[in-house]
């Protein structure tokens, strides 16, 4: 199917990375092939999948800074690695990448550069994530160009709908200009602890802002969800039975079948 799905919120700790590396680990584990795509300069997806990123000799960057006339197809092949997670490979991030928004500044077809690069292998995988830094940024837009849909992680903490109409007018941003297929995947809610009224009223207003458009598996704060990334593992491969694996387990679920249906809203 090659869908590509671009996981963004401008906010940091909402849980983008932790959504990207467990649904990728997850899907790999029902037999999926799954591409990660790194493009937070931080590189936590990359390493959270174990890879050691002073040992890489090409990242993202390469990607997005090949010449016009340099091979996709070739330079892809050079760049991407296999992870710990069956079935799931990765385009890593090194430090190289946090130059990249000053490199792109002045590149002929900026926006687009990312697209470009995985518009030719696209189609040998099930679902490319594309996981993203805290900021709008180029790296940011350029996900977005490259991506059919955008998936929204917000945590059920007090802000937590702050700063997404900001969000929401990129994407409109990047439909009007740049990519007009884009549509909103849907919102996952993250960090959610029923047994407090907060995270409770912020689910009812998260549903209630984004009518018909949040995902019923919420994710749940998790000790385990937080140790795996530093076994270089997702949290469905570190520990299956945690409750944080089974609510990534059920989330993947529900959105490859969401996202193979293509039952997808434009944003209004």
């Amino acid at each position: 199917m090659g869908k590509t799905i671009a996981v963004v919120n401008q906010k940091g700790g909402v849980g983008k990375t932790t959504t990207v590396v467990n649904l990728a680990g997850a899907l790999g584990l029902d037999g999926y092939r799954v591409l990660v795509v790194d493009i937070d300069p931080q590189g936590n997806a990359t390493s959270g999948f174990g890879i050691k990123r002073r040992e890489l000799q090409r990242c993202t960057y390469d990607l997005l800074l090949s010449g016009p006339d340099a091979d996709p197809v070739e330079e892809f092949a050079k760049t991407k690695v296999r992870t710990s997670a069956k079935g799931v490979d990765l385009v890593p991030a090194t430090i190289n990448l946090a130059g990249a928004e000053v490199s792109l500044a002045t590149a002929i077809a900026r926006d687009t550069k990312l697209q470009r690069a995985l518009q030719p292998i696209k189609s040998h995988y099930d679902l490319v994530f594309v996981d993203t830094g805290p900021s709008l940024g180029l790296l940011t837009i350029n996900a977005l160009a490259s991506a059919d849909t955008v998936l929204i992680p917000i945590q059920c903490e007090y802000y937590a709908l702050e700063g997404l109409s900001q969000l929401l007018d990129v994407v409109h941003l990047v439909q009007a200009q740049v990519n007009p297929s884009l549509t909103v995947e849907g919102v996952i809610l993250t960090m959610y602890d029923g047994r407090t009224s907060l995270s409770r009223q912020v689910a009812k207003e998260v549903r209630r802002h984004f009518r018909g458009r949040v995902f019923t598996v919420t994710i749940p704060r998790n000790v385990r969800l937080a140790e795996a990334p530093s076994h270089g593992l997702p949290g469905v491969l570190y520990d299956r039975n945690s409750r944080g694996a089974r609510a990534y387990t059920s989330l993947a679920k529900e959105v490859f079948q969401h996202a193979t249906k293509g039952s997808r809203q434009r944003t209004q």
